[in-house]
């Protein structure tokens, strides 16, 4: 594939830095010359990629979201979607190995004492301790009000019983951040909960699922069972009953995440569509000569660099401290998810039967492709997000 000149800009209201663009850079080349190559065998077996895992944890990548204290290189949420964004066009299932790496450790950093901060982030900052976001449940997705997971408190510990459904990495994790009911009399729903760091070697703590998926196959989806499972009371993060508030700062910080996957799907996707339209021919003449693809490429074209950059402005408002937070994030989703959707699809269509086959990638592109309007709060969830923001500016 080819290189990104480490010249080039980003035109438009969003400028990167000298610094933004080599990092971005760097993780491009990276991914084509060491992750591209093993994407089509990690989709095929279904295995968790721990080379991959290594690989970004020897390249320092897994310390961009954390700060230099932790060993990390104190970069800010652009060009942490930068990294997503570059790994995922090559490969979706790598590139969320740091996007739920980021995903799992902003509690921590939102909510965590700076004790609590300098005993679990360096690990993560290195790559060596890899933690999982535990909030949905079976009956529990987009509406964390169902939660039924309870930690009671004996003592000093907490005793931890339930479950959780559709844990990204739950399986391979060494930390999860549960969301448990600790006070379920509480006047208001969002102050039953709180957020507690379990380590999964605790006993009670067991994997007693792994999803069968469409897409992002070798990115492990675990149910998870706790069955007794006591954990300090130092693990809980944040005051009793802040457990729901952590979860929707940590939506603000992982949703852009989300949305740069799926930016590097239509990305990948369409350079791929744009090389085969170059080499096919029929009629005598390469398909790219034909008005009907032209027109298909310049709208995922257009399609792309839109998301793109409704991606990165959202990333700098949000890093800004802006109060509109939530709609940015959930936008940046909103529009790169259903980006990545469309523009993997039309790809399998530029290549036809070729495209529907495994010998090109576009079909693991479009099946990974879906997932970003899933997970994370589905469309319709950011849809509403979007919505009520607008009309309580316009009452």
């Amino acid at each position: 594939m080819a290189r990104v000149s480490s010249s080039a800009t980003v035109p438009g209201s969003v400028r990167l830095t000298e610094e933004q663009i080599l990092l971005r850079d760097a993780v491009r080349e990276l991914a084509d010359d060491r992750i591209a190559p093993r994407a089509a065998e990690i989709d095929r077996t279904a295995e968790w990629p721990e080379d991959v895992r290594r690989l970004l944890a020897d390249h320092d990548i897994f310390g961009i979201p954390f700060a230099e204290q932790f060993g990390g290189l104190g970069a800010d949420l652009l060009t942490l979607c930068l990294a997503i964004e570059q790994i995922s066009r090559a490969c979706a299932t790598s590139g969320l190995i740091l996007a739920v790496q980021a995903l799992g450790a902003i509690p921590i950093q939102v909510a965590g004492t700076p004790e609590q901060q300098e005993r679990w982030l360096p690990g993560l900052a290195s790559g060596e301790r890899l933690i999982a976001f535990g909030l949905t449940e079976a009956d529990a997705g987009s509406d964390p009000s169902g939660i039924r997971t309870r930690a009671v408190r004996d003592g000093d510990e907490y005793v931890i019983d339930g479950s959780k459904r559709f844990i990204s990495h739950g399986s391979v994790a060494d930390y999860v951040v549960v969301f448990a009911v600790t006070n379920p009399d509480a006047e208001k729903a969002s102050r039953r909960l709180s957020a507690i760091l379990v380590e999964t070697d605790r006993p009670g703590f067991k994997v007693t699922r792994l999803e069968h998926k469409m897409g992002i196959r070798g990115s492990p989806t675990a149910e998870l069972a706790f069955d007794g499972v006591r954990v300090p009371v130092t693990n809980r993060l944040g005051d009793e009953g802040q457990g729901f508030a952590i979860a929707m700062q940590t939506f603000e910080r992982s949703r852009p995440g989300i949305a740069a996957q799926a930016v590097g799907l239509a990305q990948g996707a369409l350079e791929v569509a744009a090389r085969y339209a170059n080499e096919r021919r029929q009629f005598g003449k390469p398909i790219a000569d034909l008005q009907m693809v032209q027109a298909m490429l310049a709208d995922m074209d257009a399609a792309t660099e839109s998301a793109r950059h409704l991606l990165y402005t959202a990333c700098q408002e949000i890093e800004a401290g802006t109060p509109d937070a939530a709609r940015w994030a959930a936008i940046c989703k909103l529009v790169g998810g259903d980006t990545a959707m469309r523009v993997t699809t039309d790809a399998v269509q530029v290549l036809g039967g070729y495209g529907y086959i495994d010998e090109y990638p576009v079909e693991r592109m479009m099946r990974d492709a879906k997932i970003t309007q899933l997970y994370e709060g589905t469309q319709q969830i950011q849809r509403l997000i979007v919505a009520r923001s607008l009309l309580a500016k316009h009452q």
